[in-house]
C-alpha cells in the first residue's frame, strides 16, 4: 500500500512553484483587466468613469464581509487537509459556501434599497449625472454579489487544496468575456453605463457557476461540493469559520478607513498632490503584485503543516517563502527606482506634480524593500495557524496609531508636507512587521487552535 506524502515532501521547491506562479499572474491579470475596463467605459464620459470608480471603491467596503469568510474558509479547510480528514474538509467547505451566499444576499438587498443614501452618505453632494450612473451601476452590480461572494469562497477553497492554477484560468476567462462584452454592450448596442453593470453581472455568474460545478465534481479530492444542496448547517464549523473570519473582516476594515483618512490629507494641497498620489498608488499597486502572491502562498502551506501538526515544516517553508518574498520586493524596488521617471511620464502629469509623485515613490520603494513582506506576507502564516486576533490587535494599533496619526503629525505639525504621508505609511509597514515578526519568533502562535475535532 503506498504512502501519502509527508507535509515536508507534499511541499517541495517544485510543488511551492506550482503553487505559486498561478497566484503572480492572477494578480497581474486583476489589476490590468480593471485598467482595461476603465479604459472600455471612459469613451462614455467622465461621468462614467467617476461613477464606476465610486461604486467600486463601496463595493470593496461591502464585500469585506465575505472575503474575510473566505479567510476563515480557507484556514479550517487547509488545516483539515493537513491532517487528511478529506470528509470533513469538504464539509467544511460547504460551510463556507452556505455562509458566503447568506451575507452576500442581505448584502445585495441592503445595496439595490438603500444605493442613493449609501453613495450620498459616503460621497455627500455628487453631481446628478454622475449619482444616476453610480445608482444604475450599484444596483445591477449589487445582484452581483452572491456570485461574487461564491466565486471567491470557491476560489479560496481550490487555494486551501494547492491548486492556484484552476482559479486563475477561470479569472483569465472570465475577464477576457468581460471586455468582450463591454465591448458589445458599450460600443455596439450603446448601453452606457448600463452595458458596463450587465458585463460585470454576467461574468462573475458564469465564473461563480463554473467553480461551482468543478467543486461538485470532485467526489474524491481533498475538497468536494458534492451534496452540497442537501443543506446541512453545521454550527460548530461555521463558529471556527467566524473565529478567523470576523477578526480578518475587523482588520480589513480598520485598514480601508484608515486608508481613507489618510488619503484625505492630499485634498488640503490641491490638485497637484492629488494627483501625484494618485499615480504613485497606481504604480504602488502593482509593485505588491508578486508579494500578494507570496501573501496568499504562506496561508495555504502554513494552514496544512498547522493541521498536520508539523510545525517544524512549518518553520522551515515559511522561511523559505519569505525569503523568496523579500528577494522579490527588493527587485521590484529597484526596477521601479531605475525606471521611475519614465514610469511617471507616462502618466502626463505637471511638473509639480510629477516631481512629488516621484519623492512619494522613492519613499515607497525603500520601504516596500525593507518591510513589505513582513508587515503583509508573514501575517497569513499567523493567520493560517489560527493566531488572528493577534494580527488584527496589531494591525488595528499600528494603523491607527503610526500610520494615520503619524501622517497628521509628521504632514502638519512637522511641516514636511504631503511626503508625510508616505513616510508614515513606510513607518506602519515596520512597526506591524516587527510586531509580527517578534510573534512567530517567539512561538506563540503554535499554541493557537481553530479545529478541535
Amino acid at each position: 500500500m503506498k504512502l501519502e506524502p509527508t507535509i515536508a515532501e507534499r511541499w517541495n521547491n517544485r510543488a511551492i512553484f506550482a503553487l505559486l506562479w498561478p497566484l503572480i499572474l492572477e494578480q497581474v491579470l486583476a489589476v490590468s483587466m480593471g485598467a482595461a475596463d476603465t479604459f472600455m467605459i471612459s469613451p462614455v464620459g467622465e461621468f462614467a468613469v467617476s461613477a464606476v470608480n465610486i461604486v467600486d471603491n463601496i463595493s470593496n467596503l461591502l464585500i469585506i464581509a465575505f472575503m474575510a469568510l473566505s479567510t476563515g474558509g480557507a484556514v479550517i479547510v487547509s488545516q483539515y487537509i493537513g491532517r487528511r480528514d478529506y470528509e470533513k474538509s469538504s464539509l467544511a467547505a460547504k460551510q463556507l459556501v452556505y455562509s458566503v451566499f447568506a451575507i452576500s444576499i442581505f448584502i445585495t438587498i441592503f445595496t439595490v434599497l438603500f444605493r442613493r443614501p449609501v453613495i450620498g452618505i459616503i460621497y455627500g453632494n455628487i453631481e446628478l449625472d454622475v449619482m444616476d450612473a453610480a445608482s444604475i451601476y450599484l444596483m445591477v452590480t449589487g445582484f452581483s454579489y452572491p456570485f461574487l461572494g461564491i466565486n471567491n469562497a470557491n476560489n479560496a477553497l481550490f487555494r486551501a487544496s494547492g491548486d492556484s492554477r484552476t482559479p486563475m484560468l477561470i479569472a483569465l476567462i472570465a475577464n477576457v468575456l468581460k471586455i468582450a462584452l463591454n465591448a458589445v454592450f458599450i460600443f455596439v448596442l450603446n448601453m452606457g453605463i448600463m452595458g458596463a453593470a450587465l458585463s460585470t453581472l454576467i461574468c462573475r455568474f458564469i465564473a461563480a457557476f463554473i467553480t461551482t460545478v468543478l467543486l461538485y465534481k470532485k467526489h474524491s479530492s481533498p475538497i468536494s461540493l458534492a451534496g452540497m444542496f442537501r443543506v446541512k448547517i453545521v454550527r460548530s464549523m461555521i463558529k471556527n469559520i467566524l473565529n478567523v473570519g470576523l477578526p480578518s473582516g475587523i482588520d480589513s476594515t480598520m485598514f480601508m478607513f484608515g486608508r481613507l483618512m489618510t488619503q484625505r490629507i492630499f485634498t488640503y494641497f490641491g490638485t497637484a498632490a492629488i494627483a501625484a498620489n494618485a499615480i504613485a498608488s497606481v504604480v504602488n499597486s502593482i509593485s505588491f503584485m508578486p508579494g500578494m502572491a507570496f501573501a496568499m502562498t504562506l496561508m495555504t502551506i502554513t494552514g496544512q503543516c498547522v493541521g498536520a501538526g508539523d510545525y517544524a515544516t512549518a518553520r522551515k517553508l515559511v522561511k523559505k517563502i519569505m525569503t523568496m518574498a523579500y528577494i522579490s520586493m527588493v527587485l521590484m524596488s529597484v526596477i521601479i527606482l531605475a525606471l521611475l521617471e519614465p514610469l511617471v511620464s507616462l502618466f502626463n502629469l505637471s511638473p509639480q506634480s510629477a516631481e512629488m509623485a516621484i519623492a512619494f515613490l522613492r519613499i515607497h520603494c525603500i520601504f516596500m524593500a525593507i518591510g513589505w513582506a513582513m508587515s503583509f506576507a508573514l501575517p497569513n502564516a499567523l493567520r493560517a495557524s489560527g493566531d488572528v486576533r493577534y494580527v488584527m490587535l496589531c494591525s488595528v494599533i499600528s494603523m491607527w496609531t503610526v500610520r494615520v496619526s503619524a501622517a497628521y503629525l509628521i504632514t502638519f505639525v512637522l511641516g514636511v508636507g504631503p511626503q508625510g504621508v508616505w513616510l508614515a505609511m513606510g513607518a506602519d509597514f515596520m512597526v506591524r512587521g516587527t510586531l509580527f515578526l517578534s510573534r512567530w519568533i517567539g512561538g506563540k502562535w503554535q499554541t493557537k487552535r481553530v479545529i478541535s475535532d
